[in-house]
């Protein structure tokens, strides 16, 4: 039961080409974010589309694999850890992102 205290499984879209950063320490780090689409029906019958956005972070042989193979607009699926941090922006302001950090990805369609 220990794995599923913060486990998180996705299938999305990639909304654009992943950022890959090369680190000091030899590290490589992939980020991106997927797109999720949800489906429901309001009052009037019309079928509404919800899409939800979710940022994601992968790091050394799967930051890879995501450099190689992984494109905007692909369908693939994670799973992975919920994140929270915080950071200072330009102007000073506490930001504050939740992320996903991916440890298995599956390349799925074309």
């Amino acid at each position: 039961m220990n794995t599923l205290k913060n486990k998180v499984q996705l299938i999305g879209n990639l909304g654009q080409e992943p950022e890959i950063v090369n680190l000091d320490s030899d590290r490589k780090l992939a980020k991106f974010s997927i797109a999720t689409n949800d489906y429901y029906y309001n009052k009037q019958g019309d079928k509404v589309t919800d899409t939800q956005w979710h940022n994601v972070i992968a790091w050394g042989k799967i930051a890879d694999i995501i450099e190689k193979y992984v494109n905007k607009g692909q369908e693939i699926a994670i799973e992975g850890k919920l994140t929270s941090r915080s950071y200072d922006d330009n102007e000073g302001q506490k930001r504050y992102i939740t992320e996903i950090v991916c440890n298995e990805l599956l390349m799925l369609g074309k």
